[in-house]
């Protein structure tokens, strides 16, 4: 579907150029890219200033240690496989229970012990990295599907992406799992993303490759009914990895377990520009009027985030 500049513009839809410029340039100091660019010293840092997120069970850092892992896996029934180094979901294995000596993926395909250490030896390899580097490989607890979901994700746990600009939360969408997605909360493989009011967690509209979507494509459930609950501790959560990691300009993806909360899954110091069609409106004349408030007046997450709750609500602007 073709839009004009022209109405692009009156939407307020912001750029790659303008983004890559104004704002990863200008706000994100590259010396702490490594921070988010690699899940395991987020995690770290995360434990560090007390960010929840999913307990780390062990980590895979050499070739030889592959063949001992079954002693690992031997205490979990259910488990998440992700490369450290990883973008876009590449590599992540959801693996939702046992079934004798079998894993059960939470697509609902069967593998073996063999399939789990291919795909360790694989991901050690760069298979999924940034720029095919050698990785090293996470095994954390399972999220535990919050039950406010049922019938609005498929095959997987949905996660919101917080878009967050000087540790004000701007922008926000869920991400829901489909069988196209493989279960994964991916919008580019098929995913549907939601956009979300920032002053109650509400669904604003939704799109799957783009194109608006009004339920679910495989639970048929109507996606209009959603409304993220813990709203705005999650939108604290967000906000306080700007505080964490010093970077201005970060994409959040945040998850709702449903007997520890919001936790933090990573971080992202690109984030795309999808949430911006998931929510039918653009980003920028958000980000600008951040950049014209003074920060001393919002030191905490707590400030700023009711400040955009308040600023930011769906009825101010469309």
């Amino acid at each position: 579907m073709f839009i004009s500049p022209f109405k692009l513009r009156r939407m307020g839809m912001l750029g790659m150029n303008c983004r890559n410029r104004d704002f990863i340039g200008r706000y994100n100091d590259r010396r702490l890219y490594p921070l988010v660019d690699n899940k395991l010293e987020t995690k770290l840092l995360a434990q560090e200033h007390q960010v929840a997120t999913p307990q780390l069970r062990f980590v895979v850092k050499e070739q030889h240690e592959i063949s001992q892992i079954e002693k690992s896996l031997d205490k979990l029934s259910g488990f998440a496989i992700k490369p450290a180094k990883g973008s876009g979901g590449k590599g992540i294995w959801v693996i939702v229970k046992r079934d004798g000596a079998d894993f059960i993926k939470s697509s609902g395909a069967k593998i073996t012990l063999e399939d789990i250490r291919r795909h360790m030896s694989n991901t050690l390899a760069g298979l999924y990295s940034l720029g095919g580097v050698s990785d090293e490989v996470l095994v954390e607890d399972l999220i535990e599907f919050d039950d406010c979901f049922d019938g609005f994700s498929f095959e997987g746990v949905p996660d919101i992406r917080v878009v967050v600009f000087r540790g004000f939360p701007v922008m926000a969408m869920l991400r829901l799992a489909t069988h196209a997605s493989d279960g994964k909360a991916n919008l580019h493989q098929g995913a549907v993303g939601v956009g979300l009011d920032l002053a109650t967690g509400r669904c604003l509209n939704a799109v799957q490759f783009g194109k608006p979507v009004y339920e679910h494509p495989d639970t048929k459930r109507s996606l209009k009914e959603i409304k993220v609950p813990d709203w705005r501790g999650l939108l604290c959560l967000a906000s306080r990895c700007y505080d964490m990691t010093g970077l201005g300009y970060i994409g959040a993806d945040l998850v709702l377990d449903a007997n520890r909360g919001p936790e933090l899954l990573e971080l992202n110091a690109r984030p795309g520009l999808a949430i911006q069609v998931a929510n039918g409106f653009g980003l920028l004349p958000r980000l600008r009027h951040i950049e014209t408030l003074k920060d001393k007046h919002y030191r905490t997450a707590e400030a700023r985030v009711d400040y955009v709750m308040r600023e930011f609500a769906a009825k101010t602007l469309l």
